[in-house]
């Protein structure tokens, strides 16, 4: 006769939670592994920020501090759109021209047709939803490399901006809202007003997701770390606006010039939207899918060639945005406007800033700090004189640089079978 003995359970094991400790230990684990995120970046935007500093004091002025804003908006904007592309393993190298195409399209619309700046803004915008809709299907449905087709688009965009230009032409932008996104600065209460809702919004967020988790079980970072990174961004924030707060003019009698300039919200909303979209939606979660592994993805369910032809929508879409502010900076657009350096130097701050070459990992985040790194050289080389030719010397080295810490980090992660 067999007996069987059935044992009482009891109350299930729970985890500890989780210490600052055991957290910065998983962390550096993670970077071990080959896991560095944005790390690179932020180490090249310090070390260069203090030596440009100390090489020339006047770097790290008010005035100039502003301006590294306005120089990397629109390489930043275009960035963003090509982090999409960039996370699917594609390229867009047409993103630069699609940008001027759209730029021209707003200087026809507002100065030579004579139209409210809302119609021009919309016209660019849906330019640019057009030109992505018809990269992307290329791609997805015709099957043609992204390269080839980005390529063949780089060199007709060219074209059609200089139809839109009649060979030359440079069309003036005299309207005064689109003048402002570049040519302007907030009140400081606006600005410090817009900080707090930024920290505020971002404190709500960490710790409704911190609750969220430990609520159900989950693991989460420990309530010291949320609270960490909360205030880092307060003083990271309030630090950036005190300064750009502080007077800029060179004639106080005459004009006043101070304020955060008006296109760092404009990128910050961006920023906040397309971050949510990624982390926070299905859709960012099929791309990541995509990225990974395509045929994966497709058997999981997922409309691959929808994903495909989405993201070079969002590209130049974000293309056409960069656009529209380049032509605030220069107050007119011509048909070098989106050409030259635009490109390589977006492409650069993407990946720059941490998103792999090579498909699935990266985030909006990074074109932000990697326009970031591209500014700061750009505009610390300016300021020690050097020529055009040294400044791509360096940038194209430190984007090398990257790439290769990206490679090297995935190799490293496939060995340590963190991916």
């Amino acid at each position: 006769m067999t007996t069987i003995v059935v044992k009482k359970e009891g109350p299930a094991a729970v985890a500890p939670p989780p210490t600052v400790g055991s957290h910065l230990h998983n962390h550096w684990r993670r970077v071990r592994g080959g896991d560095i995120g944005a790390l690179p970046a932020v180490g090249m935007l310090v070390v260069l920020s203090a030596a440009f500093s100390i090489v020339r004091p006047s770097f790290f002025t008010p005035g100039n501090f502003a301006n590294l804003f306005t120089q990397g908006a629109a390489i930043t904007l275009i960035a963003m759109g090509l982090v999409f592309v960039l996370l699917l393993g594609e390229i867009d190298l047409s993103a630069g021209f699609a940008s001027g195409v759209c730029a021209a399209v707003l200087a026809n619309v507002v100065t030579v047709f004579g139209y409210p700046w809302y119609l021009a803004v919309l016209a660019a915008v849906a330019t640019g939803v057009v030109i992505g809709t018809v990269l992307g299907l290329l791609v997805a449905k015709v099957g043609i490399p992204s390269f080839v087709v980005t390529l063949a688009g780089f060199l007709a965009f060219q074209g059609i901006a200089l139809v839109l230009m009649e060979e030359g032409k440079n069309i003036s932008v005299r309207d005064d809202v689109l003048l402002a996104i570049e040519n302007s600065n907030l009140p400081p209460t606006v600005g410090w007003a817009l900080a707090a809702v930024g920290v505020a919004g971002y404190a709500a967020v960490q710790l409704l997701r911190h609750h969220q988790r430990s609520a159900r079980g989950l693991l989460t970072d420990p309530i010291a770390v949320v609270l960490t990174r909360i205030g880092a961004l307060a003083l990271v924030l309030g630090v950036a606006v005190f300064i750009l707060n502080l007077e800029r003019s060179r004639n106080v009698l005459f004009t006043s010039l101070k304020g955060v300039p008006a296109v760092v919200p404009i990128i910050a909303v961006l920023l906040i939207v397309w971050t949510f979209v990624l982390q926070r939606t299905s859709y960012g979660r099929h791309i990541y899918a995509v990225g990974g592994n395509r045929e994966a993805a497709r058997r999981a369910g997922i409309n691959v060639d929808r994903i495909r032809i989405s993201v070079f929508v969002i590209c130049s879409g974000m293309a056409a945005i960069g656009g529209i502010v380049a032509a605030s900076r220069a107050n007119s657009v011509d048909p070098n406007t989106g050409g030259s350096s635009v490109l390589l130097y977006a492409v650069g701050a993407a990946v720059i800033g941490g998103t792999s070459l090579f498909g699935g990992k990266g985030r909006v985040l990074d074109a932000v700090l990697g326009g970031a790194v591209i500014a700061v050289i750009d505009n610390g080389m300016g300021l020690m004189e050097y020529s055009s030719g040294v400044k791509y010397v360096v940038t194209g080295v430190v984007l090398l640089g990257a790439a290769t810490i990206d490679a090297l980090s995935r190799r490293r992660a496939a060995a340590t079978g963190t991916r």
